[in-house]
């Protein structure tokens, strides 16, 4: 049996996928990232391959992805997030053709084909608003467990607009609607909403193609997945494994290095 191993290194977590020769996820581990992204991406991967039960050395190949796709030392090649994704949102979810990445730093929207090759994407490169980080602003202010943030949306009135467009002065705004008497259900709503209209805003940018399929550690949020599913108008693919999306890409890239590394050499050349 071949073995290959994805590890994404984000900011906020590390995700490591290992997959067998017939693309299935066999382990898989989440940790968070911390100080020592070095650290990170060694522990994700020892706990995802403790996970499927053999030794490290029997897994082949190893693709590095994520911000910190560099600092896995241990891996074979890097492949940037942005396609990592894609292929493994595609493999998941072989109808989709548009990809919302969410995570802690950053948001991306990706356009893909039905092989999972990127046609076109583009970011929230100039702050952290549109992401994770904005939404973790929100929670410290209100001083909520971040698990919270969602089913508390959910049971909002009436969300409040929320106007700042920078992370920074988020919990300051969120605190001045709160002083004003404000419940916290529709102040968290309000956050949604923000987070999700700069979403769709990246969204049109590469063109909203059904179906999309939500990947990232925001996807963990069912608030969030609510309003994305509103302001689309249809169900965003996402689950269980959309937080793994980014590994498991990684993880199916190095699966198509170790096949073919196996095919001869008159194969390759189209020789009898």
């Amino acid at each position: 049996m071949a073995y290959a191993g994805g590890v994404d290194v984000g900011s906020t977590q590390t995700k490591a996928v290992v997959v067998d020769e017939h693309a299935q996820i066999v382990g898989r581990a989440i940790i968070d990232t911390g100080s020592n992204v070095i650290t990170a991406a060694e522990n994700a991967f020892r706990i995802a391959v403790k996970n499927v039960g053999v030794d490290e050395a029997e897994v082949e190949y190893i693709v590095g992805t994520g911000y910190g796709r560099y600092k896995v030392t241990f891996g074979d090649t890097q492949i940037t997030e942005i396609s990592c994704h894609a292929r493994g949102a595609v493999h998941m979810f072989p109808g989709t053709r548009t990809v919302l990445d969410m995570g802690g730093q950053d948001t991306k929207a990706i356009r893909v084909r039905d092989n999972g090759e990127v046609v076109d994407f583009c970011m929230n490169d100039k702050c952290a608003a549109g992401t994770g980080r904005f939404l973790q602003a929100a929670a410290f202010a209100l001083e909520i467990p971040l698990a919270d943030l969602g089913p508390t949306a959910l049971r909002a009135e009436k969300a409040v607009a929320i106007s700042t467009t920078c992370t920074v002065f988020a919990e300051s705004e969120v605190l001045s609607w709160l002083g004003r008497g404000k419940k916290i259900e529709d102040i968290l709503l309000g956050v949604h909403r923000s987070i999700g209209s700069r979403s769709m805003a990246l969204l049109r940018r590469v063109g909203i193609e059904e179906q999309v399929t939500f990947t990232g550690g925001v996807t963990k949020n069912q608030g969030m997945v609510e309003v994305m599913n509103q302001m689309l108008g249809f169900q965003v693919n996402t689950g269980g494994e959309a937080h793994l999306m980014g590994a498991l890409g990684a993880a199916l890239f190095a699966l198509d290095r170790i096949k073919a590394s196996r095919v001869p050499h008159h194969a390759k050349e189209g020789v009898a």
